[in-house]
């Protein structure tokens, strides 16, 4: 591709991209290693201020992973993800944009770590509910609710013949 193609088609690289490493925490207890090969990055114009460089810079980043395709989740990972992010997939990419500075490098590493951290949320098992029993004061209330809705409903029968 070259300076004519469009810039939502670049998809160039500046610099070696190094593997995207998750430290371990609940979810994936031993870390995670995504693979360089494995991320899409996308480069094109932010909008926005910028002076004489918005227009010829392109700084925002489009991080992407196949989360069906990647070697880094094993099976339940992949599928409590996929679960968990089902509304910010598109099909089964997750996408990740930053332009919040100028700097393309800047935003590569924004990007990196929003992919971390949402991989991160998503893998976290749900805590499980725990049961609770009702206390004495809500029992006592209910029951006077509900002596005072059958004493309402009782006043509006129909007096008796005695």
């Amino acid at each position: 591709m070259g300076y004519g193609a469009p810039t939502s088609a670049r998809r160039w690289h500046t610099g070696p991209m190094d593997d995207l490493r998750i430290p371990p925490g609940p979810g994936c207890p031993r870390g995670l290693v995504v693979p360089a090969g494995e991320l899409i990055e996308r480069f094109s114009h932010a909008s926005g201020p910028g002076g004489q460089g918005v227009n010829t810079a392109d700084s925002r980043v489009q991080l992407s992973l196949d989360l069906a395709a990647t070697v880094a989740l094993n099976d339940e990972q992949r599928e409590r993800a996929l679960r968990e992010l089902g509304d910010r997939l598109t099909g089964t990419v997750l996408t990740i944009t930053a332009a919040e500075t100028r700097s393309q490098r800047r935003n590569r590493a924004v990007a990196r770590e929003r992919l971390t951290e949402v991989l991160r949320g998503a893998l976290v098992p749900p805590v499980p509910r725990r049961t609770t029993k009702p206390t004495r004061a809500s029992k006592l209330r209910r029951l006077a609710d509900k002596k005072r809705r059958s004493e309402v409903k009782a006043r509006r029968r129909r007096p008796d013949a005695d």
